[in-house]
């Protein structure tokens, strides 16, 4: 007990506050808001105007580098136990099993749909949104929302409360934010927090790192938009058909698409609860901060 009170001393008073770890998870969101402000000003100042390039495209491209880079400089080496969620040793791997699980994962939901006859394709669509759709929907928002939502809120949630709050709170905050998107509701927003913040949860519960998450993240926005033409957290794409959602708003997610659907929540929802079952049973589940300092202390 006293060999602990002692390492504690050891750290000036300012460094015990900012090795806290919800007061490190601000000061990580914080940079992260400054990279995405930095992204903003050189996507609207600095890069070009070219053809087919949108403003929110050159936002994207801008922004996914600076993130990446103050993580890699800063944000890894915050905290009481500096971890990089990008350096994985079985990064490929990991990469390729989440592309792989995101597809599958989320053509099995259409073709549920397209069974239950709730979704039909009508004609051909075309690959001119490739670019932007693997920028914007995939890459964007796999590395953006993965870093933040997992890589921070849900790293430093479960250094301080532990596993199972980590993924309530991750998974809330995570359908909350999009009930900015078109077609959002209170529904949309429950589905995302049960399939997608969960799936994702314990995706990266299991690995301990990015990789996972951030390939099944940007292969289920890649798929339902660009492949089935089925709006990404409603927003409208051009997919490679053109299809249609019909019937119970319940079974087509009443305009966002199939994620705010009951089949997907089904489907993509066991899928997650699959995934946090392997990391429980691989011991990656957290004690709570307190418990594990009250285990400490009576251990020494």
């Amino acid at each position: 007990m006293d060999h602990i009170a002692a390492i504690s001393d050891e750290k000036p008073q300012w460094r015990r506050i900012v090795d806290f770890p919800l007061v490190t998870m601000l000061i990580a969101l914080a940079i992260v808001i400054v990279c995405f402000t930095l992204g903003l000003l050189i996507g609207q100042y600095l890069l070009p105007d070219i053809p087919g390039i949108s403003k929110q495209l050159k936002f994207d491209l801008a922004s996914i580098p600076l993130v990446i880079i103050a993580y890699e400089l800063v944000i890894r080496r915050l905290g009481e136990h500096p971890h990089d969620d990008y350096r994985d040793p079985k990064a490929l791997r990991h990469l390729a099993i989440g592309l792989a699980a995101g597809f599958v994962v989320f053509s099995l939901a259409v073709a549920v749909a397209a069974l239950l006859g709730v979704y039909r394709i009508i004609g051909f669509g075309d690959s001119s949104d490739l670019l932007p759709a693997l920028i914007g929907p995939a890459l964007f928002a796999a590395v953006s929302e993965e870093l933040v939502f997992r890589g921070i809120l849900f790293r430093w949630i479960e250094e301080f409360g532990g596993s199972w709050m980590a993924l309530l709170l991750t998974s809330a905050f995570f359908g909350a934010a999009h009930l900015a998107n078109p077609n959002a509701s209170p529904v949309a927003a429950i589905g995302i927090a049960v399939e997608a913040g969960v799936m994702l949860g314990a995706a990266y519960m299991l690995t301990r790192s990015l990789w996972l998450p951030m390939g099944i993240h940007a292969a289920w926005n890649f798929t339902q938009g660009e492949i089935f033409d089925i709006p990404v957290s409603g927003t409208k794409v051009h997919g490679f058909v053109v299809a249609k959602l019909s019937g119970s708003p319940l079974l087509t997610g009443n305009g966002f698409g199939l994620e705010a659907s009951l089949i997907a929540m089904v489907i993509a929802t066991l899928f997650g609860l699959w995934l946090l079952w392997l990391a429980i049973r691989k011991g990656e589940l957290v004690q709570p901060r307190w418990v594990r300092r009250r285990r400490a202390l009576s251990s020494s």
